[in-house]
């Protein structure tokens, strides 16, 4: 019989519930001679304890433990710590030298993975550790107000991340991006009178997403991109209760953006009651001249499919280029 120690690694993670482990988990578990861990406080232990599995805890030292398992022949179970048990790779090695030919079979069973977007429970632990007592107090400092600067900031650095096919940078500032949601939703869960967490935010946008897409999550036929954005509007119209095509426009945005959206949000309603301004160049420029003029391009470039805005930014990202290039400075 072969009397060889057996040792299963159980790994699992912290971002599923404790006690939703595989059915090989649990079979290991339940058949292991000795199941020991070394973090008291880990997450699984009350449902294991609860399922009647005793766990014995070993320490952070956990080279005497695993040393006590060569003399057993029984498979025996190390509950995987959420920090990876640092010390862990160094017992088993030494045990290997020390106790050469003796050292145990070591089996590795992933117990519980993570799903895809687990990771977003780590940014709410961290922001809940920055805000909380004992945090960082310039994070703790910040309202919605004190934001809004850099949530501008991030989502232009974003843009031009996308413009320039920039991927490793793109990663990044969506990342920044994602922490100004969570930040707010963070700030918001302190309101003494009217409270939302990043659950509430989340929840309210899968809400919208599944009543505005009708065609998916319903019975709403959509032959193509028109009727799906013909229904979209209709449906936040009924929805906003709005009298205007053009309510809901925010006017904070920049001159050009806002002009595109209006142009846009007329377009889409086929409103004829305002006449195009006339795309020619005036033999003066004045204020209310030169505003015409650009509304009048940015009339055409929507009629044309082009994004005016985008199309500035490049323009003007290859004049600079230019002006360097004319100062004998690199491009960048």
């Amino acid at each position: 019989m072969d009397d060889t120690a057996k040792l299963i690694l159980l790994t699992t993670t912290h971002r599923v519930a404790p006690g939703l482990l595989s059915w090989p988990a649990w079979e290991a578990l339940r058949g292991a001679a000795r199941v020991l861990a070394a973090d008291p406080a880990h997450p699984q232990l009350p449902a294991l304890r609860q399922a009647g599995v005793e766990v014995e805890l070993v320490g952070q030292d956990s080279a005497p433990a695993l040393a006590r398992l060569l003399t057993e022949a029984a498979p025996a179970v190390w509950l995987g710590s959420p920090d990876g048990d640092p010390g862990l790779t160094d017992a088993l090695a030494r045990i290997a030298v020390e106790e050469a030919g003796k050292a145990p079979e070591i089996e590795i069973l992933p117990g519980s993975y993570d799903l895809p977007g687990a990771r977003l429970l780590d940014l709410v632990s961290v922001m809940d550790r920055l805000r909380s007592p004992g945090g960082c107090p310039w994070d703790a400092e910040q309202t919605h107000a004190s934001l809004v600067k850099y949530l501008v900031e991030e989502a232009f650095e974003l843009v031009e991340a996308i413009e320039e096919d920039d991927r490793e940078t793109l990663r990044e500032e969506l990342g920044d991006v994602l922490l100004q949601v969570f930040f707010h939703s963070r700030i918001a869960e302190e309101h003494p009178e009217d409270p939302f967490t990043i659950d509430d935010v989340a929840g309210d946008i899968v809400e919208k997403l599944m009543y505005r897409h009708p065609h998916v999550f319903g019975d709403v036929e959509a032959s193509g991109t028109a009727q799906v954005e013909a229904n979209w509007e209709q449906l936040k119209a009924a929805e906003k209760q709005r009298e205007s095509v053009l309510d809901g426009v925010p006017a904070g945005l920049p001159a050009l953006a806002y002009a595109a959206k209006l142009v846009s949000r007329v377009r889409r309603a086929g409103f004829t009651g305002v006449p195009d301004e006339p795309y020619e160049l005036p033999a003066e420029l004045t204020p209310e001249s030169a505003g015409a003029l650009v509304l009048a391009v940015v009339q055409r470039a929507h009629d044309a499919g082009v994004d005016v805005d985008a199309a500035l930014r490049a323009a003007a990202r290859a004049y600079r280029s230019a002006v360097r290039a004319a100062e004998g400075l690199t491009t960048d």
